[in-house]
């Protein structure tokens, strides 16, 4: 890789880590960082309001509207007003449910960080689209070929498909799109290589690798850390040396349980 790639990705793997945004004069000079992902307001607490309550949100001035344009009888009026009420009933039962779907139990930023403060540890190297990842090996729950993939209708369209391995079903993630979907376009999709299948720990996730690059012993003090939850949850750091983004297989496994993608969070 020239000075001048090593330098742009570094730049970008820089900027996964950084929680603010860049800014405009920045973005225009490297073309590669990252975009700013905003975070995702939670949903404040709904309760379900009793019928009485909900008729009370209703506007007097639309329901009077419609009684002056038609004079309809009174249960045409009253099935109206129902009407209302079982919408804002249903809106209200969204709000819930997307509420229930964003509390990700996510562990904090520094589990990572402690989990390897003393001593050393290992991790696999491999990269995809030109990025260089890392699954620390006590994470790493095996590496597969890829064979033949089976497509599901309805999933996001990071999700590659179910790959079969000795009867054991493997749910395989699109890993470029997945981490960086701000450069994923037409280009990248047909110059891609998949080959391997990096298993997520004991999970059924498996990331799409182009190719395995070594195993590579490192030390805390090698990885500069994520210090607060926020953006990038699945980012335990930055390999400092290496141009490597460390990924946190815990928060990825339960980010892609909840069908999330990387700029969900």
């Amino acid at each position: 890789m020239s000075g001048i790639n090593d330098r742009v990705m570094r730049q970008y793997l820089d900027a996964l880590l950084n929680e603010d945004a860049p800014s405009p004069k920045a973005v225009k000079a490297t073309q590669t960082k990252a975009k700013p992902v905003a975070l995702k307001e939670q949903a404040p607490a709904v309760n379900v309001q009793p019928i009485e309550q909900l008729l009370a949100q209703v506007p007097d001035e639309d329901v009077a509207q419609q009684v002056e344009a038609s004079p309809q009888p009174a249960e045409v009026q009253q099935q109206h007003i129902a009407q209302q009420a079982e919408k804002l009933l249903a809106d209200e039962q969204s709000q819930q449910q997307n509420q229930s779907k964003q509390a990700v139990p996510l562990r904090a930023p520094q589990a990572a960080r402690e989990q390897y403060m003393e001593g050393e540890f290992q991790a696999l190297f491999f990269d995809v689209a030109g990025l260089t990842l890392a699954v620390p090996l006590k994470s790493l729950g095996g590496i597969h070929q890829i064979t033949e993939v089976n497509q599901l209708f309805g999933k996001p369209a990071w999700f590659k498909g179910v790959m079969l391995n000795r009867e054991e079903k493997i749910n395989l993630v699109d890993t470029a799109r997945w981490v960086m979907p701000e450069k994923y376009d037409k280009n990248l999709e047909q110059a891609l290589n998949y080959k391997y299948v990096i298993m997520l720990g004991e999970s059924q996730w498996g990331l799409s690798a182009e190719n395995l690059i070594n195993n590579v012993t490192l030390k805390a003090e090698d990885v500069k850390w994520r210090q607060s939850h926020g953006k990038r949850p699945w980012l335990a750091g930055v390999i400092k040396d290496k141009m490597c983004a460390l990924i946190d297989v815990e928060n990825l496994q339960l980010l892609l349980e909840q069908g999330f993608d990387s700029q969900d969070h």
